[in-house]
C-alpha cells in the first residue's frame, strides 16, 4: 500500500509559486513594512495617552483628594470660570502675534541682505543662525542672567550707551518683563525666519529682475510687485510654523520670569504647568489642555487652508 505524503508538505513547484509570491507581494508593500514598526511604535506611544487624557477629563483625577469620582463637565467649566486662564490665553495671544511679527520683519530683513554674495557671507550666516541651535531653557537662563539685577550687565551698557545711570527691572516689574521675554524670543528665533525667507529669495528666477531693471521699474516697487507676490507662499509657511511654535512659549518663561511678577508672565502653557505639576489638580489641567488644543486646531484649520489655497494659485 502507497503512503499517503504528509498534509502539510508541498510539492517543489507549489512551494516556488507560493515564494514567489511572498517576494513579489513584500516587493509591492515594501515601503509600508519598512515603516511599519515605527508607525506601530508611534501608535502605541499616542493613542493611550490620548485615551487616558480623554478619561481624565470627566472624573476627579487629583492627587490631593482620593478616588476617581465623575465629575462630567466641571472641569472644562473651572477652566473656563478662571480669570488666570483667560488672562494667561490673551497673554499667549498677544505675545505670539507680537514675537512672531518682529522675527518676521527682522528675519526678512536680514534676508534681503544677505541674498546676494559677499566676501565673508558664509561666516556671517553662520554667527546669525547660531542661537537657533541653543536649547530654549539655556536661551532663557542666558538672558535672566545678562538682565537680571545686581549682577546682569544689561543696565550697565544700557546707561554707557544713553549716557547716563539706568536701573530697570527686567524680569520683575511689568512692562520690563514683557520686553525682556519678547527681546529674548526674537533672539533665538528670528534666525528660523531668516533661513526660511532667504531660501524662498534664493529661489526667485533671476529673469524676473532682470525684466523689472529693463522696464525702468525702481527696487521699491520692485520689492512690491515681483519680490512679495513670489515670496507670499514662503512668508506664509514661515509664518505658520513660527506662530503654532510660539503659542506653545514655556520654556523661555519658565526660566526667565518664572511666570512673575505674581502671575504677570502666565502663558496658556505655563498655566496649564502649574495648575497639573504644582498644584496637581490634573483632571482641570488635562481639560485645560484639550480646550488649549481645540482652539489651536481652529487657528491651524485656518493658516493650512490658506497656504494650500496660495500653493495651488
Amino acid at each position: 500500500m502507497a503512503q499517503l505524503a504528509p498534509a502539510d508538505t508541498l510539492p517543489p513547484a507549489s512551494a516556488g509559486k507560493l515564494g514567489r509570491g511572498l517576494s513579489a507581494w513584500t516587493d509591492r508593500h515594501f515601503k509600508w513594512l519598512m515603516i511599519a514598526p515605527a508607525a506601530l511604535l508611534i501608535l502605541a506611544l499616542s493613542i493611550y495617552p490620548l485615551l487616558f487624557s480623554m478619561w481624565v477629563n470627566f472624573v476627579n483625577y487629583d492627587f490631593q483628594i482620593p478616588g476617581h469620582d465623575f465629575v462630567g463637565l466641571e472641569n472644562f467649566s473651572q477652566v473656563v470660570q478662571d480669570p488666570l486662564a483667560r488672562s494667561s490665553l490673551i497673554l499667549t495671544i498677544l505675545l505670539s502675534l507680537t514675537v512672531v511679527t518682529i522675527e518676521f520683519l527682522l528675519g526678512l530683513g536680514l534676508a534681503l541682505a544677505m541674498v546676494k554674495t559677499f566676501r565673508g557671507r558664509g561666516i556671517v550666516m553662520s554667527i546669525l543662525i547660531v542661537p537657533l541651535f541653543i536649547s530654549p531653557v539655556i536661551v532663557g537662563q542666558s538672558w535672566a542672567l545678562f538682565l537680571q539685577r545686581p549682577f546682569g550687565p544689561a543696565d550697565y551698557l544700557l546707561g554707557k550707551i544713553l549716557g547716563h545711570p539706568v536701573n530697570i527691572s527686567w524680569v520683575g516689574e511689568v512692562p520690563w518683563v514683557y520686553l525682556a521675554i519678547i527681546i529674548a524670543d526674537v533672539w533665538q528665533w528670528t534666525p528660523f525666519m531668516f533661513v526660511i525667507l532667504l531660501a524662498g529669495l534664493a529661489a526667485i528666477p533671476q529673469h524676473l529682475y532682470e525684466a523689472a531693471e529693463l522696464d525702468g521699474v525702481g527696487s521699491l516697487r520692485t520689492f512690491f510687485y515681483v519680490t512679495l507676490p513670489q515670496l507670499a507662499p514662503i512668508i506664509l509657511l514661515a509664518l505658520t510654523f513660527r506662530l503654532l511654535d510660539a503659542v506653545k512659549l514655556f520654556d523661555i518663561i519658565f526660566m526667565l520670569t518664572g511666570g512673575g511678577p505674581g502671575t504677570e508672565t502666565y502663558t496658556a502653557s505655563f498655566y496649564l504647568y502649574q495648575i497639573g505639576f504644582q498644584q496637581f489638580h490634573l483632571s482641570i489641567a488635562t481639560a485645560g489642555s484639550w480646550l488649549f488644543l481645540i482652539l489651536l486646531s481652529v487657528v491651524i484649520m485656518v493658516l493650512v487652508r490658506r497656504l494650500l489655497r496660495a500653493e495651488a494659485a
